[in-house]
């Protein structure tokens, strides 16, 4: 990160709560961590997307298990 930040302000539910501190519990990091790296992951998809790439979820076989539809 750059030196100079902005800081935001979010209301989401309890439910999105729960989930953003579970995950940052299971990652060992923060809730504006795991924030951080999900805008970085859907930016990366959307790009995909825009160059006409798919985005999924691969076995280690490397099929397709899952697709991510952005």
């Amino acid at each position: 990160m750059s030196g100079s930040t902005i800081r935001l302000s979010l209301d989401v539910s309890p439910e999105l709560n729960a989930a953003l501190e579970s995950l940052a519990d299971r990652l060992g990091i923060t809730k504006a961590d795991v924030l951080r790296r999900a805008i970085v992951l859907y930016d990366v998809a959307t790009k995909a997307k825009a160059a006409g790439q798919r985005v999924g979820i691969a076995r280690f076989d490397q099929i397709i298990a899952v697709e991510i539809l952005i």
